[in-house]
């Protein structure tokens, strides 16, 4: 497929299951750039701090969030363009808003799970090592595979990450639902449903399943798919439907650790994501049993790695096409993307390097920046996918349509509630 040319209509035919299971790679790719921040930490905390109280929330955010997810598949199988391209059609503003928004999350993004990452790397290895020096080995290590590999190195990556995760996962969540909840008969969890709550919880939708720009990262992937193999809208959607749907099960198991192992235990959870990355290393241990700590703790490392090098890539992908387009030249340049590759790598080491110990409000404030824009980003999304005249296939359902309305009511709305709750209240 070209990169400005619709899929053909012969693609939409039936596609035996074994042949959408090989063709499955941008959805994987998303389900392991979202799994670092919102699912290791942030699920697990909220599980651990307020019970099973929010986990209707979480399925609820993600059910919300699903159409806007799902327009990058549409808009870019329907069209050959990516939703870079969709909001350069729309003005050359959006374009530079998304331009400003990306390069700050990404950089900022990229510093916080490098840290994690080196944190891990630093957990198991037999030698002691400055996290700097952890953090540069983990860049130049998903520098070297990304130049190197490209496409096919990330997708194949992407899918050993996720595969071991959700078998170490499950396995720790099946055992420690057999031993049963660690909270004491009269333990009484704090409300989840305080105004001191929705700081937490501000927090936890913004990046759940992740932040709504990754839509934009989804697409670029499924651009670079097409170059490669003969993907159809049916084989797209059911691997973005397998990625997404799977975000939301991996965040309710994580819920769930929490929730059985760490609830009520009188454990006082660590403030930082790297001091909580070992409690959670520590909560594998002691739920599966204390011969698998350091192979708990190789898997954790690889799934904050994996969310890593997803980002270093989709990030520098979205700002590749967007300087491609704002200079107006070829899209798809690869020396661009490359560029942008070492600009983020280099930027997230001078963080760690020169501002590690601003590193978690920055991170606090990459994920309220995250909360606040969903909305625009989502409302973006709908009205591409809406103007856009898409084969059938692709085209809203009335059941589709109904979701984004409802979607886009709630995630306005409590985008109110958080302006008065953090400004006016």
């Amino acid at each position: 497929m070209s990169e400005t040319s619709p899929i053909p209509p012969s693609s939409t035919k039936s596609i035996p299951l074994s042949k959408l299971i090989r063709l499955l790679g941008p959805g994987v790719m998303m389900a392991t750039a979202a799994v670092g921040g919102s699912h290791l930490v942030a699920s697990t905390k909220a599980g651990a701090i307020y019970g099973w109280q929010l986990a209707a929330l979480i399925l609820l955010v993600n059910l919300l969030k699903y159409p806007f997810f799902r327009a990058g598949v549409q808009y870019t199988m329907g069209t050959g363009k990516s939703l870079v391209q969709g909001y350069d059609g729309m003005g050359r503003g959006y374009l530079w808003v998304f331009t400003g928004l990306s390069l700050i999350s990404g950089v900022v993004n990229t510093a916080a799970l490098l840290l994690f990452s080196a944190s891990l790397l630093g957990y198991f290895l037999p030698f002691s090592l400055s996290l700097p020096i952890l953090s540069g080995i983990v860049v130049i290590a998903c520098l070297v595979i990304l130049i190197a590999g490209h496409y096919k190195a990330l997708d194949g990556l992407s899918k050993v990450i996720m595969t071991v995760l959700v078998i170490a996962t499950l396995s720790a969540v099946l055992i420690a639902a057999g031993k049963g909840s660690v909270a004491p008969a009269d333990f009484e969890a704090p409300s989840a449903w305080s105004i001191a709550s929705i700081g937490f919880i501000v927090v936890m939708m913004g990046w759940m399943p992740a932040p709504i720009e990754i839509s934009c990262l989804t697409s670029l992937w499924l651009k670079s798919q097409c170059k490669e193999q003969q993907v159809s809208p049916q084989s797209a959607l059911f691997d973005f439907n397998v990625g997404y749907i799977g975000t939301a099960i991996l965040a309710i198991v994580f819920l769930s650790l929490g929730a059985l192992v760490l609830h009520g235990n009188g454990t006082e959870l660590k403030a930082s994501g790297i001091g909580f990355s070992h409690q959670l290393v520590s909560m594998y241990a002691s739920t599966i049993g204390e011969w698998s700590r350091y192979l708990i703790a190789i898997v954790a490392f690889f799934a904050i790695f994996g969310s890593t090098i997803t980002v270093i890539d989709g990030y520098a992908r979205a700002l590749a096409e967007a300087q491609s387009l704002l200079l107006s030249k070829p899209v798809g340049q690869r020396a661009f993307h490359h560029g942008w590759m070492l600009l983020i790598a280099v930027a997230a080491m001078g963080i760690i390097v020169f501002f590690s110990s601003a590193l978690m409000p920055m991170l606090d404030f990459a994920m309220v920046m995250a909360f606040m824009t969903t909305p625009i980003f989502a409302l973006l999304n709908y009205k591409l996918v809406s103007k856009t005249d898409l084969p059938v296939a692709l085209q809203w359902s009335k059941k589709m349509k109904l979701l984004s309305w409802v979607g886009l009511t709630y995630l306005f709305g409590f985008l109110a509630v958080f302006i008065w709750w953090k400004w006016l209240m």
